[in-house]
């Protein structure tokens, strides 16, 4: 039996250090895990339990690129994050053992069709259009945990044209890394290849074209990407 067509080859990330490649699955990210985000998206920020949504492997864009302003949109979001690696499978694993999933950690963006997202929520309809769309999932390169261990507390910070506009901790995180991929393997196995977005904190602000977007957490290699004009690449 011959495949009709043939697909692209599965999206891959960046690993610090080698030439050896992270191949991608899923991306699962978790929402509103900052007290101060959610207050400025209009939530309460007490500690309520954790909810998720996805983005396919293809959006994944790699360090250093230029990304297109995406079509439908007029207030395009930028979204700090540290990102999980997952490396090995695990199912209701619990907060103790859950770190042990872990291959290594990255900076990402998550990029946001904020008026899209916002017009789904308040409609009480799904997320998918505004958060999961070709090139919004910028990652810098992995570093794996062997190499610089586990990340409890850093500075994360986000710039737009070298004007701060995210600056906090990633202690600062509701549900830190072991409580989330404990929480999230209850509901789906985790599989090596799964990436975690792990959520931004306040100050999540629009992008025009010519931009230069500009993240930071400390210990991990920093991600820069560039905003290019509107749906260059899309048509």
């Amino acid at each position: 039996m011959a495949h009709i067509f043939a697909l692209p080859d599965r999206p891959s990330a960046a690993i610090v250090g080698t030439e050896d490649r992270f191949p991608v699955g899923r991306i699962f990210c978790i929402g509103r895990n900052y007290e101060a985000h959610a207050r400025e998206m209009g939530k309460d920020p007490n500690r309520e339990k954790p909810f998720f949504f996805a983005k396919w492997a293809d959006t994944l864009v790699a360090n250093g690129a230029t990304i297109p302003y995406p079509p439908e949109t007029a207030n395009y979001h930028f979204e700090a994050e540290l990102v999980i690696a997952i490396g090995k499978a695990g199912a209701k694993v619990s907060e103790a053992d859950a770190l042990d999933l872990v291959y290594g950690y990255a900076v990402g963006l998550d990029m946001t069709r904020r008026d899209i997202q916002l017009e789904a929520r308040d409609k009480g309809r799904p997320w998918e259009v505004g958060k999961n769309f070709a090139f919004s999932a910028p990652l810098a390169a992995i570093r794996p945990v062997a190499d610089g261990g586990h990340i409890p507390n850093a500075p994360i910070r986000l710039t737009v044209n070298g004007d701060i506009k995210q600056d906090a901790d990633v202690a600062d995180l509701i549900w830190d890394c072991a409580e989330t991929i404990a929480y999230l393997s209850r509901f789906e196995r985790l599989l090596p290849g799964d990436l975690i977005y792990t959520g931004t904190p306040a100050g999540v602000g629009p992008v025009v074209p010519g931009d230069v977007i500009d993240v930071t957490i400390e210990g991990l290699e920093p991600l820069q990407v560039t905003i290019s004009e509107k749906e260059a690449d899309f048509a």
